[in-house]
């Protein structure tokens, strides 16, 4: 289980979290709603270490990840999609995949499942990440997490700027996590993207936390989204 428990992160003298809490469990995905600004992307960075919390604890599965570096937090079984995307645009196709193989030093058959849910990858191997299409970027980005064969899976807007056919297989990909058992914590814009796959929503403001609802719930009463964010 990822537990988030009381954090309060900064940029410099600005205060960005407010003791926010939350926890994903095994196998459920959680959605983290907010405006623009909230916190949400703040929140993803602290628990991979990229920024520093102030005070409070991030642990996984008892391990307290904020008294390891950056780059211990992903052997930890984190793996993270940013926003952006953040591929290493020069290199390949395969030396991207090899490094997110290289994290937690996943055995090959790792890469062979991989490259089995994301076939057009297969084909591109040997292409330099900036030469695919946004799409093709978002599922390198994705496969690149799975290497780690992740416990816990952070996903920031992983459906901005793509078509139908690309959001629907980022969709699964997260409905697969989640059956094997992976935890997912999710920030995404699109209601209807979130209602499809969330088992809870967290809702922020002002990196403070303000409900925390089953989505069934949610479900049943959209006034929830008209009251925390506007819609």
């Amino acid at each position: 289980m990822l537990s988030v428990e009381s954090i309060n992160v900064a940029y410099g003298p600005s205060q960005v979290l407010r003791e926010l809490s939350l926890r994903v469990n095994s196998g459920e995905v959680v959605c983290l709603l907010g405006r623009n600004g909230a916190g949400k992307t703040t929140a993803m960075k602290a628990i991979m270490g990229i920024l520093p919390l102030s005070s409070g604890k991030i642990t996984l599965d008892g391990v307290d990840l904020g008294k390891l570096p950056g780059h211990e937090v992903a052997r930890q079984g984190i793996g993270y999609i940013p926003q952006g995307r953040r591929l290493f645009s020069e290199l390949t196709v395969a030396q991207n995949l090899e490094i997110g193989m290289l994290t937690r030093k996943s055995p090959p058959l790792v890469l062979d499942r991989i490259l089995d849910i994301f076939p057009r990858l297969r084909e591109r191997m040997d292409q330099p990440a900036q030469t695919l299409s946004g799409g093709e970027q978002q599922m390198l980005a994705t496969a690149r997490a799975l290497c780690l064969e992740p416990k816990v899976l952070l996903l920031d807007e992983p459906t901005e700027g793509l078509q139908p056919s690309m959001i629907e297989a980022i969709r699964e990909v997260i409905v697969q996590m989640r059956r094997q058992g992976v935890a997912v914590l999710l920030v995404e814009q699109r209601i209807e993207a979130v209602m499809a796959v969330a088992d809870r929503v967290v809702f922020i403001e002002n990196g403070r936390n303000l409900e925390t609802l089953d989505a069934e719930g949610l479900k049943k009463d959209p006034n929830v989204l008209r009251r925390h964010l506007g819609v």
